[in-house]
């Protein structure tokens, strides 16, 4: 019966170890209901020929104690007819049943016990299955949300770094309006002052202009008799 210990290995996976351990429990929790449905199948006609096997065990089982009580019987009869070596005859028949017995009730509880195995392994799939249905769309659900989770932390992070690249920018900013100020107070600092007199002589050497023109404009006037 290879199918038992192949099977027991299945009924003893623990199915949360399984999507604890899988990288996408959504994409596992329904390969997984594929694998444990096509395994439901398989056990469903093993458990049939077992339980097929336990029946025709049980039937020879029953068809030898009947055969048993009517050796029994007939023994019984051959005696009451005084029919002795009859009866002696039906006995010997009896005990070979008797030790034929033995061997069908042995062969029979062997039967009953790898059918009994078989449908607690059926059942226990059964149930699996149904389990893992009603737990197949909140699996989903939570993964989903998990990955959302992911993403937002993602976006959070790349935000993050903008935010600091912004910083960045803002403090070269700053230092290039130093730089700037800097330059413009250097340059400031590097022109020639201005020489007070200069301005003074080219308002004195306006006004003696003027009066040169007043003298020789009265000396035009004298010559000309004005």
């Amino acid at each position: 019966m290879g199918i038992l210990d192949r099977f027991t290995t299945i009924i003893k996976a623990n199915i949360n170890d399984l999507l604890d351990k899988a990288e996408d429990p959504a994409k596992m929790v329904d390969q997984y209901l594929i694998e444990l449905t096509d395994s439901l199948a398989e056990v469903k006609r093993e458990t049939a020929g077992v339980m097929a096997e336990e029946a025709r065990a049980k039937r020879l089982v029953d068809d030898n104690v009947a055969q048993v009580t009517r050796m029994e019987s007939l023994a019984r009869k051959a005696l009451a007819a005084g029919n002795e070596d009859d009866a002696r005859a039906f006995l010997a028949k009896k005990q070979q049943f008797d030790t034929k017995g033995a061997e069908l009730q042995k062969a029979y509880e062997a039967a009953h016990a790898n059918a009994t195995k078989m449908r607690q392994m059926h059942d226990k799939l059964v149930s699996d299955i149904e389990g893992l249905k009603s737990r197949r769309d909140t699996i989903k659900a939570k993964v989903a949300v998990a990955k959302t989770q992911e993403k937002v932390a993602g976006f959070t992070s790349q935000s993050d770094r903008a935010e600091s690249a912004l910083e960045a920018f803002n403090r070269m900013e700053e230092k290039a309006d130093r730089m700037l100020d800097t330059a413009d107070a250097m340059s400031e600092l590097n022109e020639q002052p201005v020489d007070a007199t200069v301005g003074l002589e080219a308002k004195y050497a306006s006004a003696a202009d003027g009066a040169a023109v007043d003298d020789e404009l009265a000396r035009l006037k004298r010559d000309m008799g004005l």
